[in-house]
This record gives C-alpha cells, sequence and structure tokens, in this order.
C-alpha cells in the first residue's frame, strides 16, 4: 500500500535531466511519494544547453512524463525558466492545461507574498558572457560525471558518498563570496518590494534563512538541485521545509512537531490531511 503525503506545494529546481548528473531514478521516487496541490519547477529541469540525441535514458523521460501525469490529475504545475532552459522563455506567460510557463511568479500564502525566480538574473557570466557560463557548465558536467564514477566505487566498497564539486566550492572563498552575494541581494530586493519570502534555484545550494534589514524582513529559500543535494523544498502547515532526499526519506514532516501550531479538533483528521492512501490495483502486471 502506497502512501503519499498531501503537500500544498513542493518546489524542484536543477534537475538537469538530459546530463550525465541527473539523479531521475532519486526524483522520480520522490514525486511518487508526494500529492501537491502545486508542483513549481524553478528553472533548469531540461538542460536544453547540453542536450545531446545521445543520452537521455527512459529515466529521464519518465520524470517529464511523471510531471505531465500529475498536471492531468489536477496537480498545477509552474515550470518558470531558468538559464539552462531559457529557449521556453519564448513561450512565457503560455498555459497548456494545469501547466503554465512563467520567468516569476508571486503567489499569496496564508496572507504572505511569495516569489519564486530562478536566480540567473543575478549571474553577471551570464548575462555578459553567455559563451563563458555554458563552457563553464560543460566542465561542471563532466566533473559531476567523474564523481558519479567515484561514488560508485565507494558504493561498492560501502562508504560514505563524497561529492567533488560541493568540496571544490565550499573551500574556494570567491565561491563562497558568490553564493552569499546572490542570497543577501536576493533577500534585499524581496525585502525592497514587500515579499515574505523569495524562492530561487540556479546556485545548487538548498537553504532556508531569515534576512532582516533596516526596511523590513523575508525569508530566504532555495530548493537546491537533482545532480548533488536532491532537495526540494515543501510547504504544508503554513510553514516551509527543505525535504532531503538522501536524510528525510520520505517523511520530512512530523505529526509531533506540527501538531502543536494547528487548530484541528483531533488526530484522526490531522493524519486524513496529510496522507493520501493509494489502494493496489486489481489490474494483474504484464
Amino acid at each position: 500500500m502506497k502512501i503519499k503525503r498531501k503537500l500544498e506545494i513542493a518546489v524542484i529546481s536543477d534537475v538537469h535531466l538530459g546530463t550525465y548528473g541527473c539523479h531521475a531514478k532519486h526524483l522520480l521516487t520522490y514525486l511518487n511519494s508526494i500529492e501537491p496541490k502545486k508542483l513549481i519547477l524553478n528553472g533548469d529541469i531540461i538542460d536544453i544547453w547540453q542536450f545531446s540525441k545521445r543520452y537521455f535514458p527512459k529515466s529521464h523521460l519518465k520524470v517529464i512524463k511523471k510531471i505531465m501525469t500529475m498536471a492531468s490529475n489536477g496537480v498545477e504545475v509552474i515550470y518558470i525558466t531558468g538559464n539552462h532552459d531559457e529557449m521556453l522563455r519564448k513561450f512565457s506567460n503560455t498555459t497548456i492545461g494545469n501547466i503554465s510557463i512563467v520567468d516569476k511568479a508571486v503567489l499569496d500564502l496564508h496572507g504572505k507574498k511569495a516569489w519564486f525566480f530562478h536566480g540567473d538574473v543575478f549571474d553577471v557570466s551570464i548575462q555578459h558572457a553567455k559563451w563563458l557560463a555554458k563552457l563553464g557548465g560543460y566542465g561542471y558536467n563532466f566533473l559531476i560525471l567523474i564523481n558519479r564514477l567515484f561514488n560508485w566505487y565507494l558504493d561498492k566498497r560501502g562508504k560514505a558518498r563524497y561529492s567533488i564539486s560541493s568540496k571544490l566550492k565550499n573551500g574556494v572563498k570567491g565561491a563562497i563570496k558568490y553564493i552569499h552575494d546572490f542570497e543577501s541581494v536576493a533577500a534585499e530586493l524581496a525585502i525592497e518590494n514587500g515579499y515574505d519570502y523569495v524562492v530561487c534555484g540556479h546556485i545548487h545550494q538548498p537553504k532556508m534563512e531569515h534576512f532582516e534589514n533596516k526596511n523590513g524582513k523575508t525569508i530566504y529559500l532555495n530548493s537546491g538541485d537533482w545532480v548533488e543535494n536532491f532537495t526540494a523544498l515543501e510547504y504544508q502547515f503554513k510553514r516551509w521545509k527543505i525535504y532531503n532526499f538522501s536524510k528525510d526519506k520520505l517523511t520530512p514532516f512530523s505529526i509531533e512537531d506540527e501538531f502543536n501550531d494547528l487548530e484541528y479538533d483531533n488526530l484522526n483528521y490531522l493524519i486524513s490531511a496529510i496522507t493520501i492512501v493509494d489502494k493496489p490495483s486489481n489490474k494483474k502486471s504484464n
């Protein structure tokens, strides 16, 4: 019996379908575990920059099919364009069924304003030297491929996985400064424009942090990626949480943690509010 968790919003970004670094099977497992009202795809879902007919495995196609199935079943899918799928920007503000393509989105969440966008608008290398950014993208993709082979070896030896690119990023002062500047600029713009939440992707760094200055305050959120971190953002019970596939598995929201913040009459109502039970089909599989 499969149990799916009900969510108001799930946010994923930086999946990079069509590249060796994409962990499509992990993402598919996650998508099969949730039942969101809204699914926000916050950029770089399909890596058109590095798309190749030679590499687009079935697992990557299954992710696309799953998203389409979710939309056909009533889930509102908001596709926010990023730099790696920027070709879709020519279709911005297009809606087909339950799927809409936009460059940014603003949602009202229980009286609070949430601003969603990918984040490449802050990247000077993309805005002014796109060829250099693409070259860097190919180098990153190669590094991820090497890292994947390395982790395959570690898995065989029963040892913990290791992220070479994360180690490099965390050890380079310039990279740390870039990430900090990205987060600060996004938060300051959100405060300036009166947004309670600002939700980004792009830098592959899952994060939730409160920012405050003399003009106000906001919560900065980043959904991370499905190349290294395998993370998503989830909104339920009027609060956000970072979902981590490697750590949380399929139970990131705890009933005990949330119960005191809710005004429900009984525990049974709460349990029914966060789960959907799919009964096993009677049809025999071929």
